[in-house]
């Protein structure tokens, strides 16, 4: 009997120091870059359909990610995306690509309007390079064309990447580094309006 209390004992004081662990809440940001101005006035003609924007591999978690100066990545248990950051890029290209003006209509998957252009938009990346001292949002892009006699063609091909700095404090804060991908990625969509704005 006292051989088994020998034994348990250590479970016990285990089982304790877990639940005596305060709970840390999670913070949660939005990432939701919004075009800065008044929304422009729509003076085109074309409608364009946006697809489902696609992850990159590693880029399906909301945890806010790092990269150390050794090249070795961190995460923020206890930080967040409040959405998966694809998704809410895609929503965000969305709502910048209305503000812009470009289309009559920026349309999504499933609607019934006749789109004159499709875009397809990748998330590639979206962290904080602790080495460089910036963050770092990255999306790819192809514009087709949905023609009767030839099918869909492709009309245009982007790749666009931006670069923020951050504070040069060490750690780096979830506030800092959530800031920083939210301007970097604004950055990028702001690049890719003038992309697609040749093409509109």
């Amino acid at each position: 009997m006292r051989r088994r209390m020998i034994l348990v004992a250590p479970l016990v004081l285990g089982a304790c120091s877990v639940l005596d662990r305060p709970y840390v809440e999670p913070r949660r940001y939005p990432l939701s870059p919004r075009r800065p101005g008044p929304p422009a006035r729509r003076t085109a003609r074309r409608t364009l359909l946006m697809r489902i924007t696609r992850a990159a591999p590693g880029m399906d978690s909301k945890l806010l990610r790092s990269l150390r100066p050794d090249g070795t990545e961190a995460v923020e248990y206890y930080a967040e995306w409040t959405a998966p950051p694809a998704e809410a890029a895609e929503e965000s290209l969305r709502r910048w690509l209305v503000d812009a003006g470009l289309f009559t209509a920026v349309l999504a998957p499933g609607t019934r309007g006749q789109a004159d252009l499709l875009l397809e938009t990748e998330l590639v990346a979206l962290h904080v390079d602790l080495g460089r001292g910036v963050a770092v949002a990255s999306m790819t892009a192809v514009l087709l064309r949905d023609t009767s006699q030839f099918g869909t063609r492709v009309v245009g091909q982007f790749a666009e990447s931006a670069t923020v700095p951050v504070p040069p404090e060490r750690p780096l804060g979830p506030d800092a580094q959530a800031a920083g991908m939210v301007a970097a990625l604004a950055a990028v969509l702001a690049r890719l309006e003038a992309d697609l704005a040749r093409h509109a």
